[in-house]
């Protein structure tokens, strides 16, 4: 073969390599950019709107605690008590000892007039409110929550009144709320340089500063609010600049809470990723030419050069599978780890603080609301330690071996889900044997286990059903058995195999990761014990989780 016919062929084999390698090349770029471009901005929009739930929650709980305060001073006196203005010092001053959200407090009769008033504000005595929208609107509802308006005082504030029936009249109790409380709430979650967060009224005007549209009663430069259910995260213009808005409306305020985030800021990650899959693909380009160029000048060494690049060929597409996979485990655990405990903590604590302020000897179950409420703190340090322990899973933490009361475990783990199982209707049924023996095992693991299969139990089986809750003793096999059945939809025979395959979900795109029954069962495992599952199409699905039993006991 001449130097001509080499040429020739060193040419075609460099065109041949670069057509079938470098399309497939550029094309798994593309591809894996997609996708992670889809995935991550997904999860800057579900992060967002996590924040925005979180924030609506705590907003509307401060001012339901406000109004609850209201309420239970105006049930618990009568017009003759509190219009006495030193003793309306003296509650007021108990009331701001426990939360200095409110500036003052008044007592007006029903013709609009100040009878008793605490605060700053010594020219209020004087002032007939029974002209204004508010003091109407408490006469008709019973309760008012105002807008940032100017008033009396000429400075912006914000109220809250609530009337009460006495004796054929009525008489109402308004109180100031310190708006710098709600500024403070809502900047609280604002990001980054440029990120804003505020509240704005159905008519446009700011309840709250913003970054970019000024101060409080001032219009929003944003669309004009519309009302909608639920939290909204798309893109808008505020301020001029474009940006990704979460919105969501407050139960307990005629108000919209909006947060933003710059898409420069939040997706910046995203930007990086894409040059450096640019560089990839050059760089791989680079490596495809330099390759088809050694392999057509060593075209007499091309069977060995075929092999070579055969095995170069399978090592990185090996690697290329574990690193997909650890990308999607690493979204999944993202994912998983998103629990919004601190407004459970936050709740319980409002819980403890209110029953503080409470007369012991008046509330009946005072002892049970107050234990309801540590216990509530306790199981959320415990859901903690269970989060870190699923973190820990994948770095193959050993399991702490103590002896474990597992019909006990599971009737506390299923306290955990009482209340969402009774707002669907769900009744969860126990019927845990006696005297049985304990289990050597790991207490917090075997909860996490028990509570993953418990919240994929009341998705099975969504509304108006049962889940129920056995354990026995198998004597035989040394092993102490805690069953969990469901009346659910049962799983088809083609997925029974693969369900504790990780990233297998049935649930639709965003609803689940496809790691929980791949996690729990890599746990029981790992303890020594045996995770099994038994379904029926159409009558619902059993797991059954066996433990050995611990050191001691004769069977």
């Amino acid at each position: 073969m001449d130097i001509r016919q080499y040429a020739s062929l060193r040419a075609k084999l460099v065109l041949t390599v670069l057509s079938f390698s470098l399309i497939p090349l550029f094309a798994l770029g593309f591809f894996i950019y997609d996708q992670f471009s889809a995935t991550y901005t997904r999860q800057v929009e579900d992060n967002l709107r996590m924040v925005v739930d979180n924030k609506r929650h705590g907003i509307d709980i401060f001012i339901e605690e406000r109004v609850a305060q209201l309420r239970t001073l105006a049930a618990t006196h009568t017009l003759a008590q509190i219009r006495d203005e030193q003793y309306l010092a003296r509650v007021f001053d108990t009331m701001q000892a426990s939360s200095r959200a409110f500036v003052d407090i008044g007592v007006i009769d029903s013709k609009g007039g100040h009878v008793a008033y605490v605060g700053p504000f010594a020219q209020l005595h004087e002032v007939n409110y029974s002209q204004t929208e508010w003091f109407n609107a408490v006469m008709r509802g019973g309760a008012y929550v105002s807008d940032v308006f100017l008033g009396f005082r000429n400075f912006p504030h914000v109220i809250i009144a609530v009337a009460r029936r006495e004796a054929g009249a009525t008489w109402i109790l308004r109180a100031t709320i310190d708006s710098e409380i709600f500024n403070t709430l809502v900047r609280s979650v604002q990001a980054g340089r440029s990120g804003d967060a505020f509240l704005v009224n159905p008519a446009g005007l700011l309840q709250t500063p913003s970054r970019s549209g000024g101060g409080v009663m001032v219009m929003a430069d944003m669309p004009a609010p519309e009302r909608f259910s639920g939290v909204r995260v798309d893109g808008m213009r505020i301020g001029g600049r474009p940006v990704i808005a979460g919105r969501t409306w407050l139960e307990n305020a005629n108000w919209l809470l909006v947060v933003s985030v710059d898409p420069d800021e939040a997706l910046s990650p995203l930007f990086t990723t894409h040059s450096f899959v640019i560089g990839i693909v050059v760089a791989g380009a680079l490596v495809i030419l330099t390759g088809a160029y050694l392999v057509a000048r060593h075209i007499t060494r091309t069977l060995m050069a075929a092999e070579q690049d055969k095995a170069a060929l399978d090592a990185s597409l090996m690697q290329s599978g574990k690193m997909a996979a650890l990308g999607k485990l690493a979204a999944g655990i993202a994912h998983e780890v998103n629990n919004p405990l601190t407004l459970i903590r936050e709740s319980a604590g409002w819980l403890k603080d209110l029953l503080a302020e409470e007369d012991k000897a008046k509330i009946g179950n005072y002892d049970e609301i107050l234990g309801a409420a540590d216990k509530i703190e306790q199981h959320v340090d415990r859901a903690k330690k269970v989060t870190h322990r699923m973190l820990g899973f994948a770095r193959r933490m050993e399991p702490v071996r103590e002896n474990v009361d597992l019909s006990r475990l599971a009737d506390q783990t299923s306290q955990f889900l009482e209340n969402e199982a009774l707002y669907r209707n769900i009744a969860i049924k126990k019927y845990f044997a006696e005297d049985l023996p304990v289990v050597v095992s790991d207490t917090s693991q075997i909860q996490q286990v028990v509570l993953n299969i418990l919240n994929n139990a009341i998705d099975a089986v969504g509304k108006d059903g049962t889940i129920t809750l056995s354990t026995t003793l198998d004597e035989k096999a040394g092993r102490v058995t805690l069953a969990i059945a469901d009346t659910g939809p049962g799983i088809p025979p083609e997925h029974l195999g693969k369900i504790f395959d990780p990233f297998f979900t049935t649930k639709g795109v965003g609803e689940g990761t496809g790691l929980g029954l791949s996690i729990a069962y890599g746990i029981v495992e790992k303890l020594g014990g045996q995770l099994a599952v038994q379904s029926e199409v159409g009558k619902g699905t059993t797991f059954t989780i066996a433990l050995p039993v611990g050191e001691g006991h004769v069977v």
